[in-house]
């Protein structure tokens, strides 16, 4: 089962790629005035009456893995804006684009921290080759001594995955490079952040992914990395507690990312006049508004108390009273969505798929507390220690 369509990603604002229920022709091409390319922020002077102003993350370093565009790169600003030192990362530089034909790159992020007086700085990095994120990481622990927060947003509108359809009439052509982009990319960059955050007994692994509850995307391969994404996060966390490390995954609400305002054919300036054909725009958010969320979260003296949690940025708006750059508090949690926009058959799989979803995590947390009291509290072996001076015999393999 899918989420609403293109609300928390842009994938459908890919060239060929159509909603179910979207007229032909609604996408302008990527070189239209409505590309993207403007600060979607526009203004520069970001309000400080957040939490944690003023910049309570001064000394911290954050790696923004996929910071080109959307949540990453508003997410890289919001932590530049409450004073960590940000490395943005990502393939799109400067005269050398991704395959994603946009014109957004890592280096202007950069300078949009930067322009505001925070400090970042761009490292071009593909999350898909493991020598490439070994080394990138080597360098931050000699430049700093040090990580703290790490947020995976890579790929989060991988054009790859922009189809839409039933999965026995999904193209599988592009399956293994969605996998390895879109899913071993967060694998590969958690793995080589985390022995730093180990190391010093703290830190936030970040996973950004869309929907807040299990459902997710519109054809298997999306739909698939979109949960695997929220369980890594869970594993990661119950991995990572022993060390004060927490783990979290988030998903933002309608976001406005540069591929969505140009979907919608507007900028971020006149964004609401898209609320004409669609109300439910009207509830959206900026990309700093999630960045501000993870901010909050890595202020959180308590954030191990959030780790395996799947969040989202509205209810953490309510949690920690931070606002979007316009002084708005977006909430899609609250909204009453406005269904009519989508075709019946689409409305069907969301009833369905949402009921079935519900059994399903009824029958898992039965099963799941069964098991959890099965568990001793302590473990044999801190239970039963060795007295001093002496040394466990090793049980040999039983004979058969």
């Amino acid at each position: 089962m899918s989420s609403f369509p293109g609300r928390a990603r842009a994938s459908a604002g890919a060239p060929g790629v159509r909603v179910p229920g979207q007229k032909k022709g609604i996408l302008p091409p990527h070189d239209s005035d409505v590309s993207g390319r403007e600060d979607p922020l526009p203004d520069r002077k970001l309000k400080t009456n957040q939490p944690g102003s003023p910049k309570r993350l001064a000394g911290q370093v954050a790696v923004v893995a996929g910071s080109t565009r959307g949540a990453g790169r508003g997410i890289a600003r919001a932590l530049g804006e409450a004073g960590a030192t940000v490395y943005c990362t990502g393939r799109s530089v400067t005269g050398n684009p991704s395959p994603y034909r946009r014109p957004e790159t890592i280096d202007e992020t950069a300078d949009m921290i930067n322009v505001a007086g925070g400090t970042a700085i761009p490292v071009r990095v593909d999350h898909t080759v493991e020598a490439e994120v070994e080394a990138f990481f080597r360098r931050v622990d000699r430049e700093h001594g040090r990580l703290d927060v790490l947020v995976n947003s890579i790929a989060g509108e991988e054009p790859m995955m922009g189809q839409w359809g039933s999965f026995w009439k999904a193209n599988l052509k592009n399956a293994d490079a969605i996998f390895r982009q879109a899913l071993v990319s967060h694998i590969i960059t958690a793995k080589h952040a985390a022995p730093l955050m180990i190391r010093a007994r703290r830190g936030l692994i970040v996973e950004v992914t869309e929907n807040d509850i299990l459902a997710a995307g519109g054809n298997p391969m999306s739909q698939v990395v979109k949960l695997a994404l929220k369980g890594l996060a869970l594993n990661m966390a119950a991995e990572l507690e022993p060390h004060g490390v927490a783990a979290i995954a988030i998903t933002p609400g309608f976001l406005r990312s540069e591929a969505m305002l140009q979907h919608q054919g507007v900028s971020e300036a006149n964004w609401r006049d898209a609320g004409k054909k669609d109300g439910n725009f009207l509830e959206s958010e900026s990309p700093l508004f999630v960045g501000r969320a993870v901010a909050a979260l890595a202020q959180d003296p308590k954030i191990l108390d959030r780790s395996g949690q799947l969040l989202s940025s509205w209810e953490l708006s309510r949690d920690y009273k931070f606002t979007d750059y316009d002084g708005r508090r977006p909430d899609w949690g609250k909204l009453a969505i406005d269904f009519s926009v989508l075709p019946p058959s689409l409305m069907d799989l969301f009833r369905t798929g949402t009921r079935l979803q519900l059994e399903w995590l009824t029958t898992v947390e039965r099963r799941t507390r069964e098991f959890l009291a099965k568990i001793p509290k302590t473990s044999a072996r801190r239970a039963r220690p060795s007295s001093p001076g002496t040394r466990a015999k090793p049980k040999g393999r039983a004979r058969r």
